[in-house]
């Protein structure tokens, strides 16, 4: 790769990281592209050359939550283990929650305003996606491997439970009495609801050796 396409890419990321920073302080309506600019410490024109508009720049951002989010699950077959996929899932969720709660603050925003710049997103591509994964769960429960209940339901909660520390996290902090959250509350966390939500679904993780 050349250096101008490591610097283009740098800089990508750069003002990525800005606008997610600036939206989710701000919502849609309270961040400028200025305000991105100085964030990132560029010229706002390079702002404009990447991403042509706030609108663009807003929809990119949202579009890079979103991949991020479910792309372990994403590889799941039915051969696989559903413990041990669900396990992970909720851990990496989690993970995400803690050192992302901004890319989660901004998506809770966006749908609460009603999805009015990622609706086609829904519905295109998120909306088939979900599906196949209500059909592996039932997969998985029409084989045996975990206990009958509502696949869509079990895929809720977990959105709702791992994002929660995020979309929350003043709440979390303050009933805590705590600054930060750090790795020794995610394990906790992670085992408490992994554990909860297994059980629920009739699994258990296999004894490590």
């Amino acid at each position: 790769m050349s250096k101008r396409q490591n610097h283009r890419e740098e800089v990508f990321v750069k003002i990525l990281d800005a606008a997610e920073v600036e939206f989710g302080l701000k919502g849609y309506n309270g961040a400028s592209l200025q305000h991105i600019a100085e964030r990132a410490g560029l010229p706002k024109p390079n702002i404009i050359y990447y991403f042509q508009s706030k609108a663009n720049l807003y929809k990119q951002v949202l579009d890079q939550t979103l991949m991020g989010w479910n792309d372990l699950f994403d590889k799941a077959t039915l051969e696989d283990d559903p413990a041990v996929v669900l396990d992970s899932f909720i851990r990496v969720k989690l993970k995400q929650s803690f050192e992302k709660g901004g890319a989660s603050r901004l998506f809770a925003m966006e749908v609460i305003s009603g999805a009015l710049h990622i609706g086609d997103y829904l519905k295109e591509e998120l909306r088939p996606w979900f599906s196949s994964r209500v059909e592996l769960l039932q997969a998985w429960m029409d084989a045996g491997k975990m206990r009958q209940c509502d696949p869509a339901s079990v895929i809720y909660m977990i959105w709702a439970t791992t994002q929660h520390y995020a979309d929350f996290e003043a709440q979390v902090l303050a009933l805590s009495g705590i600054e930060s959250l750090g790795d020794e509350d995610l394990q906790r966390i992670g085992d408490t609801v992994s554990s909860i939500i297994l059980a629920g679904c009739g699994l258990t993780l296999p004894a490590k050796d």
